[in-house]
């Protein structure tokens, strides 16, 4: 019996924060702002990085697909959530609890591919910095992000796929707020162990060696900063990677504690939490800590917002 036939329903509840009710109306507030920031902010960063000179560079062109990804990523949960935050209804149809399960975990796994690729960026441009554009070049760079796209698509779909064959026995309430794979997993029946296992083994490749990618690129960058002996490159080098490194610690920290934790240690609301965490924060964050630690993203924001000014 598959989740396909007779084992769903034609939409799922999502209890969300059903025990906690004085949460909603907070909740919903801080969404309403959050979502639109994180749609300009994001949009924001892709068109001065396409429309000014001095940011066609690897680093931006890597920042870009991040900022659509983002994008993807908030746009996959947030509709939803202020739909049944904001109504007394708390549900979900099959096809849209489908939808969301394949568009989220994509491009959740995207971005941790992707934040490891902006690593190593970092540690060619300040550890091999003679070497930078011959081995950053454009075909290299489109390549990079084309196997980061196949390969988060490939493990997130085959993931999802396997979930969904579980049977859920008649349940149709997830104690979540939206569709993600260890809760459907956690609600389903029968022999899910190997689903456990796979959604460990691809843990492991997409969270986990990524982390550890990223952390090696940063100990040679650290090597390589303290050998700089002027104050100024050290400060220049440092200004470069600390967004990243900020970026990544919002990403990881909450992921690593979802999927890589034990289950037992988990917390009933903890999922909650922490999918609002690197789902809705994280992308709202991302373009203004870019912003803000950037002179030349915030001097083409600057050139951009004069321009829109002039036309009008």
């Amino acid at each position: 019996m598959t989740i396909v036939n007779e084992s769903h329903h034609e939409e799922f509840i999502l209890l969300g924060f059903a025990d906690l009710p004085w949460l909603e109306l907070p909740l919903f507030i801080i969404l309403l702002i959050t979502y639109p920031l994180a749609l300009m902010g994001n949009i924001a960063i892709i068109l001065v990085s396409k429309l000014d000179p001095r940011l066609h560079s690897p680093m931006y062109f890597f920042l870009t697909n991040l900022s659509f990804l983002d994008m993807c990523y908030t746009t996959s949960i947030v509709p939803q959530m202020l739909f049944n935050l904001g109504s007394s209804t708390k549900t979900i149809s099959y096809i849209g609890c489908i939808i969301q399960l394949y568009i989220f975990h994509i491009m959740g796994g995207t971005e941790c591919l992707l934040l490891a690729i902006m690593s190593f960026d970092r540690y060619v441009a300040i550890c091999r910095p003679l070497h930078y554009t011959l081995i950053m070049n454009q075909r290299t760079c489109i390549l990079l992000v084309s196997i980061m796209w196949m390969t988060g698509v490939i493990f997130a779909f085959s993931e999802a796929t396997l979930t969904l064959q579980l049977p859920l026995c008649g349940v149709n309430k997830l104690d979540h707020l939206l569709c993600e794979i260890p809760v459907l997993i956690k609600t389903a029946c029968g022999e899910k162990e190997a689903n456990e296992l796979a959604l460990s083994v691809v843990c492991i490749f997409i969270l986990a060696v990524p982390l550890c990618l990223i952390l090696a690129s940063y100990a040679s960058i650290g090597r390589a900063v303290f050998k700089i002996k002027s104050s100024e490159g050290r400060k220049k080098a440092f200004g470069t990677c600390s967004s990243h490194l900020i970026v990544v610690s919002l990403f990881y920290g909450p992921a690593i504690s979802m999927y890589l934790q034990p289950s037992s240690s988990i917390t009933r609301e903890q999922p909650k939490f922490m999918a609002l965490f690197y789902a809705v924060m994280t992308p709202t964050l991302n373009p203004f800590i870019y912003t803000l630690r950037n002179k030349d993203v915030k001097g083409a924001l600057g050139n951009l917002v004069r321009n829109i000014c002039k036309c009008k």
